[in-house]
C-alpha cells in the first residue's frame, strides 16, 4: 500500500481528500494533518510515501514545509494540492521538487488520475535497470506534465499504465483475464479492464471469449504481435 498523508489547513476538505485517497486501490491514508508542524510530526513518526500538500497553512507555507523537509533529509513524494493559481508558486513548487500540481477545486476523478499516474511511475522506478529514451520521456512525463505519451492515449489515461498493462500481457504464455492483468500488474481489475479496452481499441490487444459451465463468458486479452 502507498502511504498518503493529506495536509490541508480546512478539516473538511482534508476530509474530504482523505476519502478520496481511500476509495483509489493501492492508497491508504497515513495521517491528516492541518498545520506544517503536524504534518512533520507524523512525518517524522512513521514512514509514508506521498504527501497531499495545501499551500496556505496556518504556520507556514506548504512550500516552506517541502523546503524543510528536504533540509532534514526527508525524501517523501509531494503532489501539491492547493488554490494557489500564481504561476510563481508552481514554478517555486516544481524547483522544491513536487510531482505534480492539482488546483482546487477538483473532482475524484482528477485526483485519481494524479494517484495513478504517481503508482505507476513508482512502479517503473521500482524495476531498475536501464531505461530507453522512450520510456525516459514517460517517467518524466507520468503525470501528462512533460510527454503527453502516445496519441492514441485519451486524456486522463497514463502512458506509464499502458505500458505496464501492455508488458504484463507480453509477458503472459497465453491469453489472461482482467483479473490476471491486474494480480500481476498491482492495478485495480477496474483499471487494468479500462486499459485493456483502451488497448483493444487501438489494436494493440485481441480479445476472446471462454466459456465456461455457468454463467458469463470471460473476457481474455492477448498482445497483438503482428
Amino acid at each position: 500500500m502507498i502511504q498518503v498523508l493529506v495536509v490541508d489547513d480546512d478539516k473538511r476538505v482534508a476530509g474530504i481528500n482523505a476519502a478520496y485517497v481511500a476509495k483509489v486501490p493501492g492508497f491508504a491514508v497515513a495521517g491528516t494533518a492541518h498545520t506544517a508542524a503536524e504534518a512533520l510530526e507524523i512525518l517524522e513518526a512513521a514512514p509514508v510515501d506521498l504527501v497531499l500538500l495545501d499551500h496556505y497553512l496556518p504556520d507556514e507555507t506548504g512550500l516552506d514545509l517541502v523546503a524543510g523537509l528536504r533540509r532534514l533529509g526527508h525524501h517523501t513524494d509531494v503532489i501539491m494540492v492547493t488554490a494557489a493559481r500564481d504561476i510563481a508558486t508552481v514554478q517555486a513548487a516544481m524547483r522544491h521538487g513536487a510531482l505534480q500540481y492539482l488546483v482546487k477545486p477538483f473532482t475524484f476523478a482528477g485526483l485519481r488520475t494524479k494517484l495513478e499516474g504517481y503508482a505507476a511511475l513508482r512502479r517503473a522506478l521500482g524495476n531498475g535497470g536501464e531505461a530507453e529514451q522512450a520510456q525516459v520521456d514517460r517517467i518524466f512525463g507520468a503525470f501528462g506534465t512533460v510527454s503527453p505519451g502516445p496519441p492514441d492515449l485519451p486524456k486522463g489515461h497514463s502512458a506509464l499504465t499502458a505500458d505496464l498493462v501492455r508488458e504484463v500481457l507480453r509477458g503472459a504464455e497465453g491469453p489472461l483475464s482482467a483479473q490476471e492483468v491486474a494480480d500481476r500488474s498491482g492495478l485495480s481489475r477496474q483499471t487494468a479492464q479500462r486499459y485493456l479496452k483502451l488497448l483493444e481499441r487501438a489494436g494493440r490487444v485481441r480479445m476472446s471469449l471462454r466459456y465456461g459451465e455457468t454463467g458469463r463468458p470471460e473476457h481474455r486479452y492477448v498482445w497483438d504481435r503482428a
